[in-house]
């Protein structure tokens, strides 16, 4: 007696579908995403009058707390601070962005209630560092009146 075999159904497996969900969902985290660019420390700027410049894209920003602590901005703008206060760190950590940004603008961003020798020495330690192009961040003026 001869069997006859079955003919094997060839199994395949519908992407189209699992694609479509997949670019659903990937969809559904880029919208629900918030980019947003937060320092992540809380300065308060001092204000000023004057025009706002436009911003460029390449500089090196120093932030500066009211408790008088350094941080500097990496690539991604997120403040990094220094591995210890003093002094000679925040020269040296300069010294090596000045190596290769030292025609860049250096930014520094320091609360309204720093003390002001803090401001001073980092205004010092970016010159000898290097830095020509030295500016300082402000916020618009508001009318309290």
């Amino acid at each position: 007696m001869k069997f006859r075999r079955k003919t094997k159904e060839k199994l395949d497996i519908t992407l189209i579908s699992m694609i479509d969900v997949v670019f659903v969902l990937l969809l559904f985290f880029v919208v629900s995403t918030r980019f947003n660019k937060q320092t992540g420390i809380s300065i308060k700027l001092p204000e000023a009058a004057g025009e706002q410049t436009q911003e460029q894209p390449k500089m090196v920003t120093l932030l500066i707390n009211a408790e008088g602590h350094y941080f500097l901005e990496n690539q991604d703008g997120t403040p990094e601070e220094l591995s210890d206060q003093k002094k000679e760190t925040l020269l040296a950590e300069l010294r090596k962005r000045a190596e290769t940004a030292s025609q860049e603008p250096f930014i520094i961003k320091a609360d309204d209630k720093t003390p002001h020798q803090y401001v001073i020495t980092a205004l010092d330690f970016a010159g000898q560092a290097g830095f020509t192009h030295i500016t300082f961040a402000t916020q618009e003026e508001h009318d309290d009146k």
